[in-house]
């Protein structure tokens, strides 16, 4: 075993503890464990040490030993990454630093419509926090309730709302972050427009930690909706799907908030195992999507565009049967269905899954041509698809057959992910529209990126982590 595979020393640990803490510093394995598996149990760690610093301080005093010592920090919040971003290796020398204390809210400013949120801050308590204020967070994922600020500038969140709102990107306007010399880059400004310079925050923001560690955000926020209505609608085909939304978004703009392309499938899935949820419609359709209107006038005006676009819909031929939410239980149950579909799919056994993006006006044809290729390699596998239909975002997975065996269709892992993918690179889309590359696309995306592009983040990464202990073994 070479040193720099060595466990980490027990003076080094120590020294580590002095920073945070004892009771801050989890040595146990029973303590550690929860910090060294994640959703999909597909990236195990070891850690010989989890680091619960409670100030920016004692994060500049970590990653300033750290860089003095070569030791590997992995950051992590939630800890609800898909793709391995924030999980330690198998060497036990990398150290785990949640950033779960830094859970504070430090400002709100109605005024400017800002938040100044620490990293971890969970998603949910900042858009309680933002609610209590008469104003909006959008930003909405399905692990809103554990996931965290930090990680989800970190990872460049995505969510229900990317159409009418943006990205996490978009919804930071500045960031706190400890650099891994310990220096602490305080950008918290509320500024809409600031040209002064190269914007610094947006390397930290999408860098899963390889560049350093954000602990604080300035947030965007929003006008609370006066009126908000969800409906959920049958059709045929993805091609109905695009053409309803096209329609839909020329009449409300940017009142357009939600527009979820689920198959049929996805819904038969989540009724079947996820308690709660039902079917909105009482036929059968080949697809669905949830539409989301909200106005800032009037609830009755939210009511009379959604029916406005659910009319001429219907008038067209897109639709085949809709229903609007007749009230906020019944919108949260067309999005909890939507959102339980993910979930759904574990009982049905393996699943090969994908994160991908294409143009909006190529979804129908790439759900046709992946569909066709996925079937020619298995032919008994069952198309699962559902995403954010209008930011070009689909979840295209794909569950074993049925009656087969589930360690053979996972062994075919790699074959079908590697077909997916190229018919994405060939309508120029993206192998990872917000789930991030973490372990599980890292040498995707350097197999397949201009050479100058991974080359371009190889040099920032080394100018910002000289030492190279941030996040090894992740995005390049």
């Amino acid at each position: 075993m070479s040193d720099d595979d060595a466990p980490l020393p027990p003076h080094l640990i120590a020294r580590f503890a002095a920073i945070v803490g004892e009771r801050h510093a989890l040595r146990a394995a029973q303590d550690i464990s929860p910090y060294l598996t994640e959703p999909r149990g597909l990236f195990p760690g070891r850690s010989r040490l989890v680091l619960r610093p409670g100030s920016v301080d004692e994060v500049s005093q970590v990653l300033a030993l750290a860089s003095e010592t070569g030791t590997p920090i992995v950051p992590q919040g939630g800890n609800t990454g898909l793709v391995g971003g924030q999980m330690p290796d198998q060497s036990g020398r990398q150290v785990v630093l949640s950033l779960s204390r830094l859970n504070r809210i430090r400002e709100i400013d109605v005024a400017s419509n800002t938040m100044i949120a620490e990293a971890g801050v969970v998603l949910e308590a900042a858009q309680q926090a933002a609610d209590a204020a008469d104003r909006l967070f959008p930003l909405s994922l399905a692990s809103q309730g554990s996931c965290q600020i930090g990680g989800n500038l970190s990872s460049n969140a995505g969510g229900t709302g990317v159409l009418a709102y943006g990205n996490a990107r978009e919804l930071c306007l500045g960031v706190e972050v400890v650099l891994p010399t310990g220096e602490v880059f305080d950008d918290l400004r509320k500024l809409r427009k600031d040209n002064t310079g190269y914007d610094l925050k947006n390397l930290f923001v999408g860098a899963e930690g390889t560049l350093g560690v954000i602990t604080a955000a300035v947030l965007k926020l929003f006008p609370r909706p006066k009126g908000r209505e969800v409906a959920w609608v049958g059709l045929s085909s993805p091609r109905q799907a695009l053409a309803l939304f096209s329609d839909a978004l020329e009449r409300a703009g940017t009142g357009l908030t939600g527009f979820e392309l689920c198959a049929r499938l996805a819904v038969d899935f989540a009724v079947r195992h996820v308690p709660g949820t039902v079917r909105p419609l009482r036929d059968a359709h080949d697809w669905y999507v949830l539409v989301e209107i909200s106005s800032g006038r009037s609830p009755d005006d939210a009511r009379a565009l959604i029916e406005d676009i659910l009319s001429a819909g219907l008038d067209k031929g897109l639709a085949a049967d809709a229903v609007i939410a007749e009230s906020l239980a019944q919108a949260d149950a067309f999005w909890r269905l939507r959102e339980a579909m993910s979930e759904a799919q574990r009982a049905e056994g393996v699943s090969i899954k994908h994160d991908v993006s294409v143009p909006v006006a190529a979804i129908p044809d790439f759900i046709e041509e992946a569909g066709r290729a996925v079937h020619a390699l298995e032919p008994g596998a069952r198309l699962v698809t559902f995403g954010h239909m209008g930011d070009g975002n689909l979840h295209y997975n794909v569950s074993q057959p049925e009656g087969a065996s589930g360690a053979a269709f996972k062994a075919r892992y790699r074959e079908v992910n590697d077909r997916v993918h190229e018919i994405v690179r060939a309508f120029n889309g993206s192998i990872s529209a917000e789930h991030g590359i973490g372990q599980m696309k890292r040498d995707e995306l350097v197999a397949t990126a201009p050479p100058v592009a991974t080359d371009l983040m190889r040099r920032v990464r080394a100018a910002f982590d000289p030492a190279g202990i941030m996040n090894p073994g992740k995005m390049v």
